[in-house]
């Protein structure tokens, strides 16, 4: 058992993420024996600096014990790890059971997004699209593109995949949609044709979940900031007050104002993501959603900010005398 492996760190106690297996020789070898990375012919090294590189991407530097990291490692899909990586790395028979294993769920996915039938000729168009993308041909520069890339086995493959094809889609919507919006009106006269108002429906079954979900973790980042931060935030986002405005009734310079905001976004942003990385828990302690791959974590964002609003009154609720209040801006 995994529990059972020693534990060691550095004279601070936490693991250098550059070199997370130096000594910890019997760690690396249990995982490289459950990913089962030997069936795809995957070098012992070359499976560690995977593994290397989900941590890296994840965790904190100079915050990572070695139990946390035991944990975080063993909490990956490493089997859907291994296989990604032998597909990333131009594996015929890593691609070979790729194929064959998940084509059929790539259509029934695709058909889901599009809600049409599995067999239709648009499901299989989309999912078979993105079988460039996998391969790294989209820009002709060949495997070492390969979007697998981008998994880090944080969830399972077909969460990811499910999670990329949605994206993709709405991408391809959207390039149209700014195709039409610049194409002239057939009449002649020259003047640009009014852009199309119609509301693109959920394309993604997950759609509201994941809305729900960045609703919750941007509650929770937002409920860790300082009050003088939130109210800076309720005046910009929820008042629609201008930077001036904003700097008149802090006694603040507008550049000041302007900086002050785009550190709390950033701050925000990345809290919001450490969240949904981590897994949204209840009041009682326990986890009530996992966390989350970071395709699925762009997608929180992409439909947070798209047809449907956030609720900012409600999120940044008055600290003091309430402002006007207008239209709303998007953080």
């Amino acid at each position: 058992m995994i529990e059972d492996l020693p534990k060691r760190g550095g004279e601070s106690g936490c693991v250098d993420l550059s070199h997370p297996f130096d000594d910890q020789a019997p760690l690396l070898d249990w995982l490289y024996a459950q990913s089962q990375a030997g069936r795809w012919k995957i070098s012992r090294e070359r499976f560690a600096a995977v593994l290397e590189r989900s941590a890296k991407k994840t965790l904190s530097p100079g915050t990572v014990t070695p139990q946390k990291l035991q944990e975080y490692l063993n909490a990956l899909h490493l089997e859907d790890l291994a296989l990604a990586t032998a597909c990333a790395d131009g594996s015929e028979i890593a691609w070979e059971h790729f194929f064959a294993t998940y084509r059929a769920y790539l259509r029934a996915a695709s058909a889901a997004i599009l809600r049409c039938s599995a067999g239709s000729a648009e499901a299989r168009d989309l999912a078979d699209s993105l079988f460039t993308e996998l391969y790294g041909l989209a820009d002709g520069e060949g495997s070492e593109r390969s979007l697998f890339r981008y998994f880090h086995g944080r969830s399972s493959l077909k969460t990811w995949l499910r999670a990329v094809l949605a994206q993709r889609h709405i991408d391809s919507i959207r390039a149209g949609r700014r195709f039409e919006d610049l194409a002239e009106d057939e009449s002649g006269d020259g003047q640009p044709k009014a852009p199309l108002r119609t509301q693109m429906p959920p394309v993604d079954p997950h759609h509201d979940r994941y809305i729900a979900w960045f609703t919750r973790a941007l509650q929770s980042a937002l409920d860790g900031l300082e009050p003088h931060e939130k109210h800076r935030l309720r005046l910009y986002y929820a008042e629609e007050k201008t930077l001036a405005e904003i700097g008149r009734l802090l006694g603040e310079h507008e550049s000041s104002v302007s900086r002050h905001l785009d550190r709390v976004r950033r701050d925000l942003r990345q809290a919001v993501e450490d969240i949904l990385r981590q897994g949204i828990g209840a009041a009682n302690g326990s986890v009530v959603q996992p966390g989350l791959s970071d395709a699925e974590i762009a997608l929180c964002f992409e439909y947070s900010a798209g047809e449907t609003p956030i609720d900012l009154d409600k999120l940044l609720p008055p600290t003091g005398s309430p402002g006007p209040a207008a239209g709303k801006r998007t953080p």
